[in-house]
């Protein structure tokens, strides 16, 4: 949100997005066709895109980017009444199941049933009030607990009874990807935990034509992880008492550098997330676009 936002007011550039930034060939390398993705596809422009969210945490995006220290005060302070004026709604929240967090902005319903259709009627509601053509859904949220596939999860009408059961095999983040399907808008899955790719809610996108998507999202975290960290490693050669790079010294030291300061990070946010959510990374997202 802030990234656009910046972006909108010619503060940034959209580097590293695919949309905004990156090209696609049309025939042969020798036309020298390669038009932007945004000139060739229909996309919403940045600025017909509006931004909501729910979060069991009641801070308005400023207070929660401020908390979560993943942005800094320079890249905040120049878009802070646009990040102010995003308060999220309640949301469907369970600590069973995010056991690190514990939110006070959180819907309640006698079943699981009853807050998705909680859900379905914020989504109407967002569309409505922004006037919105088409809304899409990224969930952006903590991981939940693993839960393995079972009969609750095989059919549409198993996973209702299941909802209407409270059965703890229907987890917080299939309410939210039921309600979107429902309302036929598209649903992207941004943690690795079970969600929209169990049979039922596989059958039910398919049935009414809405785009799903996604297992993990990739974050910077992540890349240093399994990219630069390998890529170092493949760099070395192994010998009789241990691994020495062939390359360069100074780049495998540098990596290293970044890797450690990337894990002192890490363990000043884990302990923070014990409060709140970030306000990018474990935000449950509602992207909505205006054609």
């Amino acid at each position: 949100m802030a990234g656009v936002e910046s972006i909108r007011r010619g503060r940034s550039k959209p580097i590293g997005s695919l949309t905004q930034m990156a090209t696609i060939r049309l025939g042969k390398r020798t036309d020298k066709r390669a038009p932007l993705i945004k000139d060739f596809v229909p996309l919403a422009k940045l600025d017909d895109i509006v931004f909501g969210a729910w979060d069991p945490i009641p801070d308005d995006a400023l207070t929660a980017a401020k908390k979560a220290g993943v942005l800094e005060d320079r890249d905040i302070d120049p878009i802070a009444d646009f990040l102010k004026a995003i308060k999220p709604m309640p949301a469907v929240f369970d600590n069973k199941y995010v056991t690190r967090i514990h939110g006070t902005n959180v819907k309640k319903g006698k079943t699981k049933r009853d807050l998705a259709e909680q859900l379905r009627q914020d989504m109407r509601d967002f569309k409505a009030k922004n006037k919105c053509d088409r809304l899409v859904i990224v969930w952006c949220a903590s991981t939940e607990i693993y839960i393995k596939a079972g009969p609750q999860h095989a059919t549409l009408e198993q996973f209702e009874k299941a909802m209407e059961k409270n059965d703890d095999a229907i987890a917080p983040s299939m309410l939210y990807a039921y309600a979107a399907i429902m309302e036929g808008i598209p649903f992207c899955m941004g943690a690795p935990n079970l969600c929209v790719d169990t049979p039922a809610l596989i059958k039910l996108a398919q049935d009414k034509g809405v785009p799903i998507s996604g297992k993990d999202f990739k974050t910077g975290q992540t890349w240093m992880k399994t990219v630069i960290a390998p890529g170092s490693r493949r760099a070395c050669s192994a010998s009789g008492d241990g691994i020495r790079p062939t390359s360069s010294a100074t780049v495998t030291e540098k990596y290293s550098t970044i890797l450690s300061r990337s894990r002192r990070r890490r363990s000043r946010s884990s302990a923070c997330c014990t409060r709140f959510c970030s306000p990018i990374f474990t935000r449950t997202c509602t992207r909505i676009s205006r054609m």
